[in-house]
């Protein structure tokens, strides 16, 4: 193992002075030289209050709770001067932010490092210890003159649920020597391993969706601070060395020239120290700042420096381990090289505050007056789904985007995002109205773009997340200035149904808040029916899928059955109609076998070493956060002990499925789906089935050309990146057609819009399948988003979601993940349309 030496940056600081005889530094509070242990989350909060207690100009403030109730921490830190208006300061930083005012000449540059995002990459935590002690002692004169021109906010930990499950493992199993080599045991965490947050949620992701509760309670305190600059610590592979800015394209076009610049100013500075001490760095390659949910661009687009450094090592680094040159990565040398990019960050922030001030203002004041992009205006209709417009009208605020409903223009001429035509549109008071004229300009651009721009096809996520597409929401892009009415949402004034002693109540289905209501139902065993097509009633009609809550089969509940069927709507916010007679005017009657009885739904779902732990997460998340319903999370190792007799529905999470190559498994599993059970498959999970026997089939590649290019094999090893791209798909946006009078695709119009990640499309299903193509891609169905000529040929007329008869169950096919990182709201639907009225 080599010896470690300290950077010279952080040498020089130590050395200067003597070490506080009230400050505690990390080793001697926690009794182990840093590096040579992982410290638990609670004892690094102890070291933060420790060193809060010890040092007048710090602040050490709790902003929120994960979901297992850890604290998230964050410290401040500043100079005495800057401490003592540290209030002020605040509050004229978001007037810069709100275009407000500019500030006093001496404002400070807020800097916020962001550490362990993702919990098995947890040097980051241990870094920020010996961050916070270099910036909190005294007697460090460099750092003293550093934090007169900053205020410094450490956020020590951003998944502490992630890093202890990371870092419990890791001390229960580690030699008392470390051992260095890749296969022993402390280098292999089981499954789902410490990266993401208790859901399996990749926190890293979240920045803009916000649907964890880290995510919310951070960024909201984000926006109460809005930093110049944001530094997000990660780790990457054993083999690779430091990352650090400046990124790799594609950056997004709204990205400022100044900004670009401090990165390279940045980088450089890093770069110096680096090259001082030998150390192994690249910047400019696969880290690009495009997608907007990332605890880089995120910032980027809220006007500040945004990046990530990336060190060697993650779950697999341990406290030593040996890399493919055979020299060994230790938890030290990682530490030392975080400690050395977050001092050298903040110095040049220091030097440049000046600079750094007067372009955030700038950028907040061009964007409130002088919107860059053709769109000035965004309309946005709720299409009879009023709680699909609420939930954007919540995200928005919470990334402090402005609109409102109404226009005093009543009409316009935009791009309608459905159909890629411009259109004109007759604008209502229910209406949102969106202003490219606010601070946030640049932000709602890179969220509601129709078309991504990517001046780099090799990208590391998503290339297309435009929110209308997310949420299933007619929306226009319009090119002229158009201001909101009102700040509030028109009251919904429809007169609903009633009758004094009602025959039944009715339920639209067309959102969450409907399966919300459903699951309340099922839970409290009240028996609930569904319309299988629409039909018409005191002179209303309702659609497909109206769930029928009847007094019929509820007698059980008695004399409370109105008031308890009210009150469980109330507690969801769902409007009831009450009808007094199952006879319609037009359709089915309640009576008629058109109109379903849900069956009680016990739901499992397959967990383990062969499932992405990242959509089994989305899952788990969305029956016990967004629905109430239980889900039964079984490991795939213990299938064979189940009550198959208990269990309605199965969910095959994207992944590659051991127990799937077991005939005798495989065996069990069709003769449960033959008596009834209800098999949702998945991604890769569907993509397995249909290799094996169950009549369905992956559909197959097709040769167009008759006469076959024999010189095709003979490419550029120098081109290689570029040649892979050919098959790439990153996530593009793709518009499905819908038959929506099938079960599985109620509550929809005839079409949908899909993240597609991967080049899987299934063979129409006909007559003699028993099957049923429910959501298909025809030719020219592309949207937006990068994807790679050869898969951009292969995805059309195919089959993306439908249902197979198997005996007297089903198999209900999802090739696209319906709930991507939950902020993909338009397939939630779609997804409970699987779980509960597929049968």
């Amino acid at each position: 193992m080599r010896k470690y030496l300290l950077p010279v940056i952080c040498l020089l600081l130590i050395l200067q002075h003597g070490f506080s005889q009230t400050l505690p530094t990390p080793d001697q509070f926690l009794g182990y030289p840093l590096g040579t242990r992982f410290t638990p989350h609670y004892k690094v909060l102890e070291y933060f209050k420790a060193v809060a207690a010890a040092t007048p100009n710090m602040q050490l403030q709790q902003y929120g709770t994960t979901y297992e109730g850890r604290p998230l921490m964050m410290a401040i830190i500043a100079s005495p001067e800057n401490f003592g208006r540290l209030q002020a300061i605040q509050q004229q930083n978001l007037d810069r932010a709100n275009d407000k005012g500019r500030g006093s000449a001496d404002q400070p540059v807020i800097v916020w490092l962001s550490y362990n995002v993702h919990g098995n990459e947890a040097v980051s935590t241990e870094a920020a210890m010996r961050t916070l002690y270099l910036l909190a002692d005294k007697g460090n004169a460099q750092t003293q003159l550093w934090l007169r021109n900053l205020v410094v906010i450490i956020d020590p930990c951003l998944n502490p649920d992630g890093r202890e499950r990371y870092v419990s493992f890791y001390n229960q199993v580690h030699n008392l020597v470390p051992d260095a080599q890749r296969y022993s045991r402390e280098h292999n965490e089981p499954w789902p391993g410490g990266r993401a947050n208790h859901y399996y949620f990749d926190l890293n992701r979240d920045w803009a969706w916000q649907t964890q509760t880290e995510s919310q309670q951070r960024v909201a305190m984000y926006n109460k601070w809005m930093p110049q600059i944001h530094v997000d610590f990660h780790e990457q592979g054993i083999d690779a060395p430091y990352y650090f800015a400046p990124a790799a394209e594609p950056l997004h076009e709204v990205i400022k020239p100044w900004q670009r610049e401090m990165q390279v100013l940045i980088g450089k500075n890093n770069a110096k120290y680096f090259d001082e001490q030998g150390w192994l760095y690249f910047t400019k390659e696969v880290f690009d700042l495009f997608y907007p949910s990332y605890g880089d661009t995120y910032p980027t687009y809220n006007g500040a420096i945004g990046m990530t450094y990336e060190q060697g090592g993650g779950g697999r680094g341990g406290l030593a381990v040996l890399k493919e040159d055979n020299d060994t990565l230790t938890l030290t040398d990682r530490i030392a090289h975080h400690v050395t990019t977050g001092l050298s960050t903040i110095e040049i922030a220091s030097q440049q505050a000046q600079r750094i001030t007067e372009e955030f203002s700038r950028y907040f004041h061009n964007a409130a007056t002088a919107p860059e992009g053709v769109y000035k205006s965004y309309v946005i209709k709720a299409a009879g789904n009023a709680e699909k417009l609420a939930n954007l009208a919540a995200l928005l605020k919470r990334n402090n985007i402005t609109f409102g409903y109404g226009s005093k223009t009543p009409r316009a001429s935009g791009l309608n995002y459905f159909t890629g035509k411009t259109e004109n549109v007759d604008i209502t008071r229910e209406d949102m109205v969106i202003s490219a004229f606010q601070p946030r300009s640049n932000l709602l651009q890179v969220l509601f773009e129709p078309q991504s721009r990517l001046t780099d096809s090799v990208t590391y996520d998503i290339t297309a997340w435009a929110i209308p597409y997310a949420y299933g929401l007619p929306a226009y892009a319009i090119r002229q200035q158009l201001s909101p009415a009102t700040d509030s949402v028109v009251a919904d004034n429809n007169s609903y149904l009633a009758a004094t002693h009602p025959y039944a109540y009715l339920a639209r289905w067309n959102s969450v808040k409907d399966v919300r209501l459903l699951t309340a139902l099922l839970r409290q065993q009240v028996k609930v029916r569904y319309a299988g097509a629409p039909f018409t009633t005191g002179g209303r009609t309702f659609p497909a899928g109206t769930l029928i809550i009847p007094r019929s089969g509820n007698e059980h509940i008695g004399s409370r059955f109105d008031t308890y069927i009210t009150s469980l709507a109330n507690e969801v916010k769902v409007n009831l109609d009450a009808v007094a007679t199952g006879f319609v005017e037009k359709g089915t009657d309640f009576g008629s076998d058109k109109v379903r009885y849900i069956q009680p739904t016990e739901v499992a779902m397959v967990v383990g070493d062969d499932v992405s732990s990242l959509n089994a997460g989305e899952i788990w998340h969305f029956f016990e956060q967004q629905i109430g319903y239980p889900v039964s999370l079984v490991n795939e190792k213990n299938l064979s002990r189940v009550n198959w007799k208990n269990i309605n529905v199965l969910i095959l999470p994207d992944g590659d499925y051991s127990f799937l190559e077991d005939k005798t498994q495989v065996a069990r599993l069709k003769d449960w789906v033959g008596a009834g059970g209800r098999l949702i498959a998945l991604q890769g999970a569907l993509a397995q089935l249909a290799g094996g026997d169950w009549g369905i089939h992956l559909k197959k590649e097709s040769d167009t050309t008759t006469d076959k290019d024999i010189y095709a094999p003979l490419k550029s090893y120098a081109n290689r990146e570029r040649e892979s791209v050919k098959q790439f798909i990153p996530g593009a946006i793709y518009k499905v057609q819908l038959d929506n009078t099938h079960p599985l695709a109620l509550g929809y119009p005839d079409t949908y819009y899909t993240l597609k990640q991967d080049d899987h499309i299934y063979e129409f299903m006909d007559d003699d399948d028993n099957g049923w193509n429910v959501g298909v891609l025809k030719k020219d169905n592309y949207l937006s988003g990068f994807v790679g000529v050869d898969t951009r040929a292969r995805l059309k007329d195919g089959l993306l979601f439908g249902v197979k008869d198997i005996g007297n169950g089903k198999l209900i096919m999802l090739a696209d993940d319906p709930l991507f990182r939950s902020f993909w709201e338009n397939g939630k639907l779609l997804f409970s349309n699987a779980v509960f009225l597929v049968f």
